[in-house]
């Protein structure tokens, strides 16, 4: 299952079509199946029919498939039903001989299709913890294997199908303004809040800068300017619907090895004794889904408010929060030494 993670992420289709030796189908993985699985701490020290036999996808538990002597309007009619974006066809005999992508039915054969998503990009701390590299530069500026990490960030929104993208400006925003524009040198549209507009005080915090905003129609994706990661966008919002989510967080599995025996007691008396054990928890990665009525519990003030405020305020009013585990490349590029990582990832070519 390792080997299969790999490569699914390598493949950037979404999927992985399972069969036997002689190709007969046993089952598909898809990129919600490895998420949920992340999410329940499950074991991938298995093989890949092993984790289909004990796999939990509460959306579609079989297959979908059609024969390879469907229509492409059988095709792209069953992908809408289902609201899938991949179909393998088999023949009389069971065996899989393609594997459709929604890409493929589209006007424009292998284009990402443009999606409503509109992206609001958080760029405007003053990245005091990469001083002096940030002191003429904005951090999400700073050059990450030749390019600015935002120009990273940007071109993998463009190549998701997002094609609206706000940045959230304060600390030197000229800088990002002329290098970026209108968007349109990049494939996109480039529009500019600046943080300064509503406050002269200080930072707004990471959702403040959302008050400069009309309520959106559709959902928002936000995300913080300090991130390098190959997240997939668009499963992330399959995900996001999928679970009918007011706001969605994008998390990381965090491993904290303890090199020393724990010892658990309760009062005087050893109840429990590990040695050097590992604890696993799920760190927030910096990048949001949010549905409109998500902006109704955003404050009228000036105050910064946060994404973890926002959080907390979903949550107290009943709705659904979920989490997105990662299993690309991420990397929060905070301190020296995580720019450093950034610019040898780019090089070996393990991040995009």
């Amino acid at each position: 299952m390792t080997d299969a993670v790999r490569v699914l992420d390598e493949g950037r289709v979404g999927i992985l079509v399972i069969t036997t030796d002689d190709g007969a189908l046993l089952g598909t993985l898809t990129d919600g199946d490895i998420r949920r699985a992340i999410l329940a701490g499950q074991s991938f020290d298995c093989t890949a029919d092993e984790f289909l036999r004990g796999k939990n996808n509460p959306v579609y538990p079989e297959p979908i498939w059609l024969p390879d002597s469907a229509s492409e309007a059988d095709m792209l009619a069953i992908m809408t039903e289902r609201k899938i974006r991949h179909l393998p066809l088999l023949n009389d005999r069971y065996t899989v001989t393609d594997l459709v992508r929604l890409e493929d039915l589209l006007p424009t054969p292998g284009a990402a299709p443009e999606t409503p998503l509109t992206a609001v990009i958080m760029a405007g701390g003053l990245g005091t913890r990469l001083y002096p590299l940030t002191k003429d530069t904005p951090k999400p500026m700073l050059p990450v294997g030749g390019k600015p990490l935002l120009e990273r960030t940007i071109t993998n929104l463009r190549n998701a199908g997002v094609r609206d993208v706000v940045v959230s400006t304060r600390y030197k925003a000229d800088i990002v303004e002329e290098h970026f524009n209108d968007g349109s040198e990049f494939g996109v549209r480039v529009g500019y809040l600046n943080e300064n507009a509503l406050s002269q005080t200080g930072p707004l915090g990471t959702a403040g800068s959302l008050r400069l905003m009309d309520r959106p129609d559709d959902t928002l994706l936000v995300l913080n300017g300090d991130v390098l990661t190959s997240l997939d966008y668009r499963a992330m919002r399959t995900f996001h619907q999928d679970h009918d989510a007011t706001l969605t967080v994008a998390v990381r599995k965090y491993e904290i090895a303890v090199p020393y025996g724990v010892v658990d007691c309760e009062g005087p008396r050893v109840t429990t004794l590990r040695e050097k054990p590992t604890y696993t928890s799920f760190v927030n990665a910096g990048v949001y889904l949010l549905e409109p009525e998500a902006f109704d519990h955003l404050p009228d003030s000036d105050q910064p408010f946060n994404m973890t405020d926002l959080i907390e305020k979903i949550i107290e009013a009943g709705d659904t929060v979920v989490s997105f585990p990662i299993h690309e490349y991420w990397l929060d590029i905070g301190q020296p030494e995580d720019y450093q990582t950034a610019q040898r990832d780019i090089a070996a070519g393990l991040a995009s």
